[in-house]
């Protein structure tokens, strides 16, 4: 199948760019074509003029819409299934009622009469009562009015049925689905699995969802006995209950158990969301993150936050994206001379106008740019072919990636004007740099990492090292490595450490040894997921819970259809990448070298050039996307009476500026991409390596302050990089970083100067990090017994007196076990005295 986007298929480019003359290597085109090219471009790139979206990035989208995105618009007709399979049980055993209309007793009685029929062998029965259940946690929508309706009763038969005891009974009955061998040889037989491959799975899940997002919701008018009940909760899934391993831990296996084909049937969609859900609910959204990090930093001794960094970037306003009406089309144009130095003389003039950032906040960052050059042009095709080939390796085994071939520049110092958003930041090694270099400059000698003697340095080297000192930053993951390193030296007269057993640290132990397979699996779902991939016979199908059992034959079932696999792919990216962002933000809260640990894997699976293909595509048409039938969502869909869909009803989408989910995943993707980037020069050398300089810029054209700061924040650690010319026709975007971006005041982002390449360097900075994990890893995980640390027992008799814990089954079989292993194996006396 050919890509229409794919390098030499004829067709242009996904996201608009091209050469100007319909993908061929023609001539330049004349000038008359200037304003065919400008509208071909209008089209493909959609406005330039994209207004401000009034997003509030949040944890989740509203309670309703995070529902409606469990269904897909195939499972429809299942809402009448199960509306059936209750009113059909609620009959045999209430008489003359509904459901609303029973006290409180006689629903619990109803629900443990429903529990108990779901202990029955026959798989058809069991189903049923399953259906029935689902029926409860979705709102007995059957008896409302309103959408408001069924929302509060499918909270309030939620918290009924945690009480009751219905999650457990549906977490055993999942385990015997996922150990089901019958059904997952059966859809490995199929040709083409289908939603009814997964009915069971689906049924169960999606009940869990339901309780796990109803019973999270907080709200001002809940009961004690339902703040009671969440607290529970939150405990019986964070922690091993009746020796079971976390509640999370289950769905990841799940997950790589379907990436590795051996389970094609799993709905991948609803186990992502519900494995999302109960990590933010066990772990903590990121208010919460802001809380336990202002908590840990006062357990610690360290100085409080300067400020709350959710808060100021909702305050910040969005700059104008840059123009890209002038694009390599018509760089392809030679200008006349005259023009070209009017150009760069205009340029000076307004570059001397710069006097202060004031000026620029009510003036558009973007407005006059630099068209983008052939070169630039040229580098996002490049960039596009090598992420190519970089994510084909994602479907076989990760790689390191090639070792980059740059390395960082010397310092220089910048001065800050007022009003800038955020409270500059230096860091001890920042300190010790620049001392460092101004000993070697007045006296001749260093003093290694001593920042308080002075003597012999000019009194403004001393206002500088005063200055620096104010901004001094010490974060919790400083106080960690340091606290790691003393570990190490002495580990006898330090003792064991002692390490908290919050619900982060389980996780963590729970999931360390098979990580490296979540994190791959993960991100071949995201990659079979992503608009911009390519259609491929070896990659997962993650369209298993959506496709119907009847293919579509008229074009409005087919448009229907089209629409619930965007809206399915674009629910998945979003779960991903804000599951893949808590897990980071929580594991570097908890421990820095969790956190490292799982970003290395994620670099050595590719992360960052999948990050980076997804982003290069048209943006813009991606967040205004409209894929969605609102009037298929739930709840709308249980309430009213589905009209007559027709194809204008199904191309005109909701109303709504923009598509949440999509800017949400988008933001969460960057955030993502800073996270495994920041001061790591190896990586940030693998965003100069794949090109993506152009890639993000092409993203500022969305006009939302979030998404636009993580961007920049993207640009600035590249741009020492991307050498002189690049910083001289990207002034404005330069700017933006200046007003927009922290301050480091040593950092010399934007006076870098070309020097000789030291790729050893960054190797180096690789395998020590990693060399640090394994030792971290090995001294709080790795705890054998026969260490040379641990006091031998010689006592025979207590040896011979130690419990062991044998498993539960072993007084059945232990008479087979002395009649194998003991009495019919001859014991040679000899050669056991001369060993000892």
């Amino acid at each position: 199948m050919e890509d229409p986007a794919a390098p030499g298929s004829g067709n242009p480019p996904a996201n608009g760019y091209g050469n100007g003359n319909g993908g061929g290597k023609g001539k330049p085109a004349a000038p008359k074509g200037r304003e065919t090219f400008r509208s071909q471009r209008r089209e493909s790139e959609g406005s330039v003029d994209c207004p401000t979206l009034e997003f509030e990035y949040g944890d989740t989208d509203g309670h309703a819409a995070e529902l409606s995105e469990l269904y897909s618009y195939t499972e429809h007709p299942e809402f009448t299934t199960n509306r059936r399979c209750f009113e059909e049980d609620f009959k045999t055993q209430v008489q003359g009622k509904e459901w609303l209309e029973l006290e409180e007793d006689a629903q619990k009685a109803y629900v443990m009469g429903l529990l108990d029929r779901l202990e029955v062998v026959s798989r058809e029965r069991r189903l049923k009562v399953a259906r029935a259940v689902l029926y409860l946690a979705q709102g007995t929508f059957g008896e409302c009015d309103s959408e408001v309706d069924v929302l509060h009763w499918s909270r309030y038969n939620c918290f009924l049925l945690y009480q009751m005891g219905t999650f457990s009974a549906f977490l055993e009955l999942l385990h015997m689905e996922i150990d089901n061998s019958q059904a997952c040889s059966s859809a490995l037989r199929k040709p083409a699995i289908s939603i009814a491959d997964s009915t069971e799975l689906r049924v169960l899940l999606s009940v869990m969802y339901l309780m796990v997002e109803n019973i999270r919701l907080e709200r001002e008018t809940d009961s004690y006995g339902w703040r009671t009940a969440r607290e529970t909760f939150r405990t019986e899934l964070s922690f091993s209950m009746h020796n079971e391993e976390p509640f999370a831990l289950l769905l990841f296996s799940m997950v790589t158990k379907f990436c590795s084909g051996l389970a094609p049937h799993f709905p991948i969609k609803k186990v992502l969301l519900l494995l999302w859900k109960v990590v933010m609910f066990t772990l903590g959204g990121f208010e919460q993150l802001q809380a336990l990090k202002v908590q840990k930093r006062e357990e610690l001794g360290l100085p409080p936050l300067a400020e709350d960094s959710i808060q100021v970037v909702k305050s910040m306003r969005a700059a104008s994206p840059p123009s890209y009406t002038l694009d390599l089309g018509e760089s392809q144009l030679a200008p006349p001379p005259s023009k070209l130095r009017g150009r760069r003389g205009s340029r000076r003039q307004l570059l001397t106008k710069q006097d202060s950032l004031d000026i620029y906040n009510e003036r558009d960052l973007f407005k006059t740019e630099e068209p983008a050059t052939e070169e630039e042009e040229e580098s996002a095709g490049d960039g596009e072919r090598t992420l190519d080939g970089e994510l084909d390796l994602l479907e076989q085994d990760p790689l390191v990636p090639p070792p980059p071939s740059q390395a960082p520049l010397s310092a220089e110092r910048v001065a800050f004007p007022k009003g800038l958003p955020w409270t500059p930041k230096v860091r001890q090694k920042d300190i010790e740099h620049f001392l460092e270099m101004s000993r070697n400059k007045f006296i001749g000698f260093t003093l290694g990492q001593d920042t308080d003697t002075l003597v012999g340095l000019p009194r403004p080297i001393h206002e500088s090292v005063k200055t620096l000192k104010q901004h001094k930053y010490i974060s919790i993951a400083d106080v960690q490595i340091k606290n790691e390193e003393e570990l190490e030296k002495c580990p006898m007269s330090l003792g064991e450490e002692v390490v908290p057993e919050t619900p982060c640290e389980i996780l963590y132990q729970g999931m360390l040894y098979s990580l490296p397979q979540y994190m791959i699996a993960l991100l071949k779902i995201l990659l079979a997921a992503a608009p911009t991939s390519k259609a491929k016979t070896d990659s997962i199908n993650i369209l298993a819970d959506v496709l119907p059992e009847e293919m579509p034959i008229t074009v409005l079932q087919s448009m229907k259809l089209g629409i619930d696999v965007n809206r399915h792919k674009e629910i998945i990216v979003k779960s991903i990448s804000a599951l893949l962002l808590l897990l980071l933000k929580h594991f570097k809260l908890n421990h820095i070298y969790q956190f490292e640990y799982v970003s290395q894997h994620l670099v050595f699976a590719n992360c960052i050039p999948l990050i980076l293909k997804f982003f290069n595509q048209n943006i813009l048409s991606y967040i205004t996307a409209k894929n969605s039938i609102s009037v298929l969502d739930y709840p709308c869909c249980t309430i009213q009476d589905l009209p007559e869909l027709t194809t204008e009803s199904l191309e005109a989408g909701d109303n709504n500026q923009f598509c949440w989910r999509n800017l949400f995943s988008c933001i969460n993707l960057l955030r993502l991409l800073n996270k495994l980037t920041k001061w790591k020069h190896s990586r940030t050398m693998m965003l100069v390596v794949f090109k993506s300089a152009p890639i993000l810029k092409r993203a500022l054209k969305v006009k939302q302050a979030m998404l636009q700061l993580y961007v920049l924040k993207l640009l600035k650690i590249q741009t020492k990089y991307l050498g002189r010319q690049w910083r001289k026709s990207n002034m404005k975007t330069m700017s933006a970083i200046y007003q927009k971006v922290r301050h480091r005041m040593n950092d010399d982002w934007a006076y870098g100067n070309d020097i000789d390449a030291r790729p050893w360097d960054f190797q180096a900075e690789e395998c020590t990090l990693r060399a640090n994990i394994e030792a971290f890893n090995s001294r709080r995980y790795d705890r054998p017994q026969d260490s040379e640390f641990s006091p031998v027992d010689n006592c025979l008799q207590s040896v011979l007196g130690q419990r062991l814990d044998l498993p539960e089954d072993f007084h059945y079989s232990y008479e087979l076990w002395l009649e194998r292993e003991v009495f019919s194996q001859p014991i040679c006396w000899e050669e056991l005295l001369q060993n000892h």
